[in-house]
């Protein structure tokens, strides 16, 4: 089996971002912990908390867009919390196909909870980056996760626009 030839500086965002996400993974996950909840965890009750319109909760298909994560990954990452009893799962009454997540008391308290011990960590993790590289890390992230960076992706993909890869 012949040896893949890689260059010496082979820059990688995909790596740098997978190291840097587990890092902040970590770090707030710790601060969380506290409270039984990961980052992940807290993240999804967050988004359905900022979704629902009223009573109604949003359907799994607009938190798994929002999530920008596939519905079998949403469905794994609401069993504990459905489990647990922070989430509950509707169907709605308009179209009994589809299922809505909805916070219950005790995941509305919870929420509450992971936000002050959240907002700490965020401080931190500020302090540290300093205000300018945080917002700049947060709008880059915020860039790559966008339908708009995923539509130019698969166009140029599809036009077969790709740089040469060089061995300098």
């Amino acid at each position: 089996m012949e040896a893949v030839a890689v260059p010496a500086k082979f820059a990688c965002t995909n790596n740098a971002l997978r190291r840097a996400a587990r890092r902040l993974g970590q770090l707030y996950d710790e601060a969380l912990a506290p409270i039984g909840l990961k980052a992940t965890q807290a993240g999804v009750l967050a988004q359905i908390g900022e979704l629902a319109r009223g009573q109604e909760g949003p359907t799994l298909q607009d938190l798994a867009e929002r999530l920008a994560i596939g519905i079998s990954a949403l469905t794994h990452a609401l069993r504990p919390l459905v489990r647990d009893g922070l989430v509950e799962l509707r169907q709605d009454p308009q179209d009994g196909r589809t299922k809505r997540g909805i916070l219950t008391r005790l995941g509305k308290a919870r929420l509450r909870e992971a936000y002050l011990l959240w907002a700490a960590a965020n401080r931190r993790v500020e302090t540290v980056l300093g205000p300018v590289s945080a917002e700049k890390l947060r709008s880059l992230a915020d860039q790559v996760a966008s339908q708009e960076f995923l539509d130019a992706y698969t166009v140029r993909k599809k036009l077969g626009a790709h740089p040469e890869v060089t061995s300098e």
